[in-house]
């Protein structure tokens, strides 16, 4: 059943808020944004609440739930705040605590990197990545809308913080409304410019929007906050290569290995991320490198054996192609294009029973639409 959810306007704070709408469809209202003398005099009789964390103490129950969550017990957190809500259903504390638990539960079984960018492989218009047909994805989506239901429960009592609006905003990529997460990554940094986590998943959100100049903005700011960050640079890199700044993406890709060099646990984005853009100006033998390297930080990593395996396929070493995109699909066994680039492997080496068996796999799972670079978690 569709769900829609109007966060209240908090008339008595002079406050013109937004509607919170997790419908099928993915456009909701806009928000209409008060000058900065209304805000401000909103978030001060909030309590101060335009800082990156609530300021008010929490009630005793509902700081004692706060800490279970924080050390893995979000189920039996869940359970305390419910049965404070039954007391006190008014108290928007317990409303926008129990939205956060609800997204904690959500993040114990997808995080919500992989599940960013998963979903940046499917077209805007799409709803899920993980399909319709997984239990396990109907569970996030359900505890998704129940979070948001929460944090509007709780507004209308008194103004989220902007902890709270990362969270709504997190709960929107989750089910795959990257309008609305957008939107409410925006509003969230109004109120705390300096958090830079919420400028690198801003960055990530505007990539999936195919809205590539305004990332780049964003993973700068990250940048300008958080020197160094290896994750936010691989992704600005993306984000130049996504306007067909390729110069750019490079040296961005090197810049980011370059600030790792050192490090012992690598991030394999910018290994992985070079790779894909050597083989796109048709330069598998440069890629090589870059994705063996790869291989060796994450030999779990699905996306680094398939750009291997392409690499080694334009180069006609199909052997080795067919072992690293086997290996990809060992990994990653519903990916479409997988079972597509491995049929015609085995159809040049005479594995025709293979080669039919793949094809049949890839009409199966959708089509040989390739996936394209996604942010890098």
């Amino acid at each position: 059943m569709n769900i829609v959810v109007i966060l209240a306007a908090l008339a008595a704070m002079r406050w013109n808020a937004p509607l919170l709408a997790f419908a099928a469809s993915p456009e909701s209202a806009p928000i209409n944004t008060p000058d900065s003398a209304r805000q401000s005099s909103a978030q001060a009789r909030a309590g101060g609440r335009s800082s990156s964390e609530p300021t008010q103490s929490l009630d005793p129950i509902l700081a004692e739930a706060s800490s279970l969550a924080g050390k893995g017990m979000a189920s039996e957190a869940e359970r305390r705040v419910r049965e404070y809500l039954a007391v006190h259903p008014d108290s928007a504390d317990a409303h926008f605590l129990l939205g956060r638990i609800l997204f904690r539960e959500i993040q114990t079984g997808a995080m919500l990197e992989g599940q960013l960018a998963l979903q940046a492989q499917a077209p805007m218009s799409s709803v899920k990545v993980l399909g319709a047909d997984s239990s396990g994805a109907k569970d996030w989506d359900e505890k998704a809308k129940a979070s948001l239901a929460e944090f509007t429960a709780g507004a209308k009592y008194h103004a989220p913080s902007a902890a709270d609006l990362k969270v709504v905003a997190f709960d929107y990529v989750l089910l795959g409304d990257y309008l609305d997460a957008d939107k409410w990554l925006t509003k969230m940094l109004q109120w705390a410019p300096n958090d830079s986590d919420g400028w690198y998943h801003l960055g990530r959100t505007k990539y999936s929007e195919n809205r590539f100049a305004e990332g780049i903005s964003a993973f700068q700011q990250c940048l300008k906050l958080d020197p160094k960050n290896v994750k936010a640079e691989d992704n600005l890199g993306l984000s130049f290569a996504g306007l067909g700044r390729n110069d750019e993406a490079a040296a961005a890709y090197q810049l980011a290995m370059a600030w790792q060099a050192q490090s012992p646990l690598k991030n394999p984005g910018p290994y992985i991320d070079m790779g894909s853009l050597l083989i796109d100006e048709n330069r598998p033998q440069a890629a090589l490198a870059f994705l063996l390297q790869a291989t060796e930080i994450a030999p779990r990593d699905s996306r680094a054996h398939e750009l291997l395996g392409k690499a080694y396929a334009r180069l006609e070493e199909l052997p080795k192609a067919q072992a690293e995109l086997e290996k990809a699909i060992e990994l990653s066994p519903q990916t479409p294009n997988l079972h597509c680039m491995l049929a015609p492997v085995y159809r040049k080496q005479g594995f025709a029973e293979r080669a039919k068996i793949e094809f049949d796999r890839c009409a199966s799972l959708g089509g040989s639409h390739s996936i394209p670079e996604t942010p890098r978690p």
